[in-house]
């Protein structure tokens, strides 16, 4: 029974983690954590067990999700890259920050802020992106309805904001696709189909990097990933599926819901301590 339910979550957290570019963090942690304290088989799960197990099962949801998006042709590969090159030093320096500031009120403040952006989203047509400077990278994408989009960033900048994302992720426990999907949407113009799909690829490449040291911490349960990895693996294919059926606004629509049950964990999470 209990195999069964830790599959049916790895599913639930692949899929939507592939559907959204969020990674399926956001399922998982909470859900053994919650659990625990239901089934004998998963008592005395901590939140750097949960954590650490979540980032492991998110290398195959990223690996599932990256090779269902490459046969889409949806991924920039180029972006991800540079976005890397500056979320990855920078998730690495918010998990530092953690251990020496009062976190509590800033989880508050972050919550409500993520909330916000998800009303932004609401109004994205009439968000203009960044200005493109310089040899600016400037691209143009055809979404699954036939729509032609262009979209860019100068790659200093989109480097800069980058760190600041995986910071605040890193800072605050949460996954850089909660942060990082709206900020190609809003600030760079990417389409929506392309930045979960991004996201994603970013996702892999993130939880190769930190999967590492929680390995090496002991902070990963081998038996509930055991019982994880083929739901999250399945999960994200069929997230990466229906992604390609359904419209953009209907994508964003979903996002929006995701970022607003995020934004109310974190405020939780700093009201309870």
């Amino acid at each position: 029974m209990t195999f069964l339910i830790l599959l049916m979550i790895g599913f639930l957290a692949g899929t939507l983690g592939s559907l959204l570019g969020l990674g399926g963090g956001i399922i998982v942690v909470p859900a053994l954590l919650f659990l625990g304290g239901i089934f004998p088989f998963l008592e005395g799960v901590t939140p750097q067990i949960a954590v650490g197990t979540s980032v492991l099962i998110m290398i195959f949801t990223g690996l599932s999700s990256t090779l269902a998006y490459m046969k889409q042709q949806s991924i920039d590969y180029t972006s991800g890259w540079i976005f890397f090159i500056g979320s990855g030093p920078g998730a690495l320096f918010g998990v530092w920050l953690n251990k020496g500031i009062e976190v509590a009120p800033f989880l508050i403040f972050f919550g409500i802020f993520i909330v916000i952006t998800s009303f932004i989203l609401l109004f994205r047509d009439k968000v203009r992106p960044l200005p493109v400077k310089g040899k600016g990278i400037r691209r143009t994408y055809i979404a699954p309805d036939g729509t032609e989009v262009v979209y860019g960033f100068t790659p200093g900048v989109a480097i800069v904001i980058a760190f600041v994302v995986g910071m605040l992720s890193g800072l605050f426990g949460i996954g850089g696709g909660s942060l990082m999907v709206p900020v190609m949407i809003l600030l760079f113009g990417f389409p929506p189909h392309l930045a979960v799909a991004t996201s994603m690829f970013m996702v892999l490449l993130s939880s190769l990097v930190s999967s590492v040291s929680h390995i090496y911490l002991g902070n990963v349960e081998w038996l509930y990933a055991l019982a994880l990895i083929p739901g999250a693996w399945f999960g994200a294919k069929t997230g990466s599926y229906i992604n390609r059926k359904i419209k953009s606004d209907t994508l964003v629509t979903f996002l929006r819901i995701f970022l607003i049950v995020i934004g109310i964990r974190l405020i939780w999470q700093g009201f309870s301590g």
